[in-house]
């Protein structure tokens, strides 16, 4: 029985084939696509891609049922948020031009299987939110011709009463997507352009709202007679960031579009600062003039801006409001539409997806075939499927990819360097890095001598030190840390801390609730699990740093990144368990297409090396002793040559 089970060597080149990483070209501003974006261009596609219904919607609904006038702070807690994610973003942009976004971040620094899962779910919110906003524009564009497209469709084609399909057919929805699907597949300069006008409108409408609203503003509804500033405390402020975390998904989309970009690395970080400050500033100001207009408790959540007008005598404002409205959720079909093709790109050309979504079009230099098999999916699913009950799996895919960004950053920022052209060894090859990094007392292994004399220098030359090692002030409270490789120590520190903080958003979370712990004990595990966070945190920072890079770099690291890790669990843990049951049927249909398809195809898995018939291996001993075998290596796979086999000769230095 024992011969079925896997052998150990086996199972660590499998692992090691999960966590390969992507490696990537030396000229990284070579592409295919056709870099024609600016940093205007780019942000105003991240303005489109956050600034949509909700701006109309959301800022009404928040107000009246969750914090009142308080939302301004919610938005302001909010803001600030995806501010740490977006700086993980930004300093990704710059330094990886490729497109890709969060599941090519993942890719150059943690792991294809992760890298994998993390576009796989980005692939279905791009589907799902695309679907969902045509929804909305359709539902948006009947409201205003009193449901007169919902009573015809219903008369003449019927309604459906079956579980996870719409009530009936949205036409509609579905002729906008393949309308923007046309639009898309012109290449990146007729979307950017369309943006740039649907964009103008909405901002327009905006700049109006903010003057009326200025001057129709009365204090008086913000006082005590009408329920004061925070009606909700600071529990409703908090409940009421975690839902306007949501308002400002949509800067990933600058991201994505880096391999377009003419400077991606000054145009991505600028941008995503821009346009996310752009974004915040509507947000905080369109929820201030808001509650301003009206009191906030008789808002109108479904359409809360048109009615505020309409109260204080200006009905003709609402139809300013539709169309800003309308425009808006155009840019956010056109951000998803213009993001998803790319991505499915990406894990094509990485060979992790179908390969045949990796063609470019030779003129339009976009991925044609993706645009117009996701266009056609899309539109599928805007005209039969119920999206109410999928529309929360919009919010899981995100913070999962911003929790792997953040993650990647600390991975990245403590790893060495990689040469472009690395130094030959004696024999005229490049001396490859070590295979693994060894603790104390442990055998150290390397593949050539010249690593053995670079080990040496490092050990004599404690001056200069690189990215992944400890600090010198550390050295003698940690010197049983400075025998592992550069990074080691950092990776596993990154893991530990991932863990104490959901185990930690866990006891916050259902702590009170679900598991009734009693308040000793819930603050016991409350300061276990803050105690390993902060120590995994601390251990982190005792590690050298990549310094003076050429591109953008996000402050503060790992505290930045560390701190977004948290807040992403925290909300994701705030979903309901039908949204994680979903997430993980479809995490589960998504390893079944990569253990089925991408790992055999991957680019990394096909440029592995092959087996060398000679291999000279060096390994030094704990007592600093060198021992040199040469053996001559014959694969069964391969004919006998006719050479004479060579005995394994070993010989002491």
């Amino acid at each position: 029985m024992a011969r079925w089970l896997p052998r150990s060597a086996d199972l660590t080149r499998f692992c090691q084939k999960l966590n390969r990483v992507k490696t990537l070209e030396d000229d990284m501003m070579e592409t295919s696509f056709n870099r024609c974006l600016s940093t205007i261009d780019l942000t105003l596609l991240g303005i489109g891609g956050m600034v949509g219904s909700g701006l109309y919607v959301l800022t009404g609904t928040v107000a009246k049922e969750i914090a009142g006038p308080a939302v301004i702070v919610s938005f302001i807690i909010a803001g600030f948020a995806s501010l740490l994610a977006a700086l993980c973003y930004a300093e990704f942009g710059a330094r990886v031009p490729k497109t890709g976004s969060a599941y090519m971040f993942t890719y150059v620094s943690v792991g294809e299987i992760w890298a994998f899962l993390i576009g796989w779910n980005v692939l279905l919110e791009y589907m799902i939110g695309g679907a969902a906003v045509a929804r909305a524009w359709s539902g948006y564009l009947d409201s205003i011709f009193n449901h007169k497209i919902k009573n015809f469709t219903e008369t003449h084609v019927g309604a459906w009463q079956v579980p996870f399909l719409a009530h009936y057919p949205d036409f509609l929805a579905a002729a906008i997507l393949l309308v923007a699907t046309t639009f898309i597949s012109f290449g990146a300069k007729v979307s950017s352009w369309l943006n740039h006008v649907f964009s103008a409108i909405s901002m327009g409408v905006i700049l109006f709202i903010l003057i009326m609203g200025f001057v129709l503003a009365q204090p008086k509804n913000w006082s005590a007679q009408e329920g004061g500033f925070a009606p909700y405390g600071l529990s409703g402020i908090m409940a009421g960031t975690a839902t306007c975390f949501y308002a400002f998904v949509g800067f990933d989309v600058i991201a994505a579009s880096s391999e377009e970009a003419r400077n991606p690395q000054q145009a991505v970080p600028r941008a995503i600062a821009f346009s996310l400050g752009l974004a915040t500033g509507a947000y905080i100001l369109v929820s201030v003039v808001l509650t301003l207009m009206v009191p906030w408790h008789t808002l109108d959540p479904d359409s809360a801006l048109a009615d505020a007008f309409y109260r204080r005598g200006y009905s003709w404002a609402g139809f300013l409001v539709a169309a800003g409205s309308i425009c808006a959720m155009n840019t956010v079909l056109l951000s998803n539409l213009f993001s998803l093709p790319r991505i499915v790109y990406a894990m094509a050309e990485d060979g992790l997806f179908f390969r045949v979504f990796s063609q470019v079009h030779p003129r339009t230099q976009v991925p044609v075939i993706g645009i117009v098999v996701f266009g056609l999916l899309m539109a599928l699913l805007a005209l039969v499927f119920d999206l109410e009950a999928l529309v929360q799996f919009l919010s899981i895919g995100t913070l999962l990819a911003y929790t792997f960004v953040a993650a990647s950053i600390i991975v990245l920022r403590f790893q060495q360097q990689k040469v472009d052209a690395p130094v030959p060894a004696a024999g005229g090859r490049p001396s490859p890095e070590p295979r693994e990094g060894p603790s104390a007392g442990e055998l150290k292994e390397y593949e050539s001598f010249s690593d053995k004399l670079q080990l040496v220098d490092r050990d004599k030359s404690k001056e200069h030190r690189e990215p992944g090692q400890l600090k010198a002030a550390f050295e003698p409270y940690l010197e049983f840390l400075s025998d592992f490789y550069p990074g080691e120590v950092v990776t596993v520190a990154v893991v530990t801390l991932m863990v104490s903080a959901i185990c930690l958003c866990s006891i916050l979370v259902f702590g009170n609730t679900h598991l009734h712990l009693p308040t000793w004990s819930y603050s016991l595990l409350l300061v276990l699990f803050s105690l390993g966070f902060l120590l995994s945190l601390l251990l982190i920072w005792a590690h050298e740093q990549q310094r003076g890079t050429q591109t953008f770099q996000i402050p503060l690291v790992p505290l930045s990144p560390a701190l977004s890790i948290v807040l992403n669990i925290y909300l994701m843990l705030k979903l309901s368990y039908m949204t994680w049951l979903r997430f993980a049927i479809w995490l589960l249909l998504g390893l079944l297409v990569y253990f089925g398809y991408g790992i055999w195809h991957s680019k990394e898995n096909l440029q592995e090396p092959r087996p060398q018939r000679v291999s000279a291996r060096y390994v030094v001993f704990p007592s600093g002793s060198l021992e040199e075998r040469v053996q001559a290596v014959q694969p069964s796979s391969q004919p006998a040559t006719g050479l004479p086999d060579t005995d394994t000769e070993d010989c002491k230095r």
